[in-house]
């Protein structure tokens, strides 16, 4: 059973989703629910059963209301009863949002093993937290890279649960199936041809400082005079000061620079990212697929504090919020145009494959603490 609560996670596990579904060996169940069913972020869920997967369940029931304990308990109780009745052999989900530490805790108290994808990485908010708890429940690991490997094994992972599998969305991203440029600014309606990609959300541990430093990057990207597609922030607390601001952008002359969106389809999203002139805010996608393509992004804040090294990922400039400190990094962002294959080699399927058919299974629920010598 794969579990996704936003667009976001979706487009991480989708080519996984899929090569499981195509297999004759196993059968596949996909629960829907958190951000997906969200009217005002595009009502995502749509997405996932346009791409006609057999057994899907959309917890219309569940609704995720932006806090974040509150819809912990929620996404547990509606949960809880769907595996009650599939009862499936693993429960499949990714990354450091509260749809997926519940999917870990059902999955962990009720006996079914639990596998994590894209554990041991750090970010700079609480969501680095999460992440990490979901790995410690978490009965099997699919990590990106050696690094995240590494920080399993110092949490006290064993090394035969945890397989370098690479980013899964790298195998979209480098394969044919993408859309044109030309289908996308039809579809989405764009039409300017030179823009950047614009995608900012909420700091939860930095509350009290949303307000500022969104109206600080506002400010900047309406003077840098750029063209902008913009994609709305996920719904953590804060996210409402972020899209009073981005109302900014629908007034005067700056409203034939802008197109600002709920979502983007994923295939669509990779398009326009491959096209674009740079991406600015604080989205895990300016560090990870960003770099894939080569295209300059400018990370803003603390977000993604601990995520990658300027030394290895060459694409990115790193800046506080300060409307200045913004403009100088978009002047200077033909510097930074560096792919890197630090996050995967559009492999990660077939790897999974292949580790789904192996001695998994023989894996006891029960994890042993391995302690390393300092």
């Amino acid at each position: 059973m794969f579990l996704s609560g936003t667009r976001a996670d979706y487009g991480k596990i989708k080519s996984l989703i899929q090569a499981v579904e195509a297999a004759d060996d196993f059968e596949t169940f996909i629960y829907v629910s958190g951000m997906h069913l969200l009217e005002q972020y595009g009502s995502t869920y749509e997405e996932i059963i346009n791409d006609g997967y057999k057994n899907i369940y959309v917890a219309y029931g569940y609704r995720n209301i932006g806090d974040m304990s509150y819809d912990l308990g929620t996404a547990i109780c509606n949960l809880t009863g769907y595996v009650e009745k599939i009862k499936p052999d693993m429960i499949v989900v990714h990354g450091d949002r509260i749809d997926a530490l519940a999917g870990a805790l059902v999955g962990v108290l009720k006996n079914i093993m639990v596998a994590h994808i894209e554990g041991g990485e750090l970010s700079g908010t609480v969501d680095e937290s999460i992440r990490h708890t979901i790995s410690k429940l978490a009965h099997v690991h699919f990590v990106c890279n050696k690094e995240a490997k590494n920080r399993l094994a110092q949490m006290g992972e064993q090394q035969e649960r945890i397989h370098i599998l690479g980013s899964p969305d790298i195998d979209i991203m480098k394969s044919d199936r993408l859309p044109s440029l030309e289908k996308c600014k039809k579809k989405y309606n764009i039409g300017f041809d030179d823009y950047a990609i614009f995608m900012y959300h909420p700091v939860t541990t930095e509350f009290e400082q949303i307000p500022i430093q969104i109206k600080s990057v506002v400010d900047a990207l309406i003077e840098s005079g750029n063209n902008y597609v913009i994609i709305y922030p996920n719904n953590d607390s804060g996210t409402d000061y972020i899209l009073h601001e981005l109302k900014r952008f629908n007034t005067g002359k700056v409203r034939k620079r802008v197109r600002i969106f709920p979502s983007i389809r994923f295939e669509y999203f990779l398009t326009l990212l491959k096209n674009a002139s740079f991406m600015i805010g604080n989205s895990s996608a300016g560090v990870r697929e960003t770099c894939v393509y080569g295209i300059p992004s400018i990370d803003i804040g603390s977000r993604q504090q601990g995520r990658y090294s300027l030394e290895i990922v060459r694409n990115i400039q790193h800046i506080e919020p300060v409307k200045e400190d913004i403009l100088s990094a978009i002047r200077q962002v033909d510097n930074y145009r560096k792919a890197t294959s630090y996050y995967g080699d559009g492999k990660s399927t077939e790897r999974f494959m292949s580790i789904l058919r192996g001695g998994l299974w023989n894996l006891p629920l029960q994890k042993k603490f391995i302690d390393i010598d300092f």
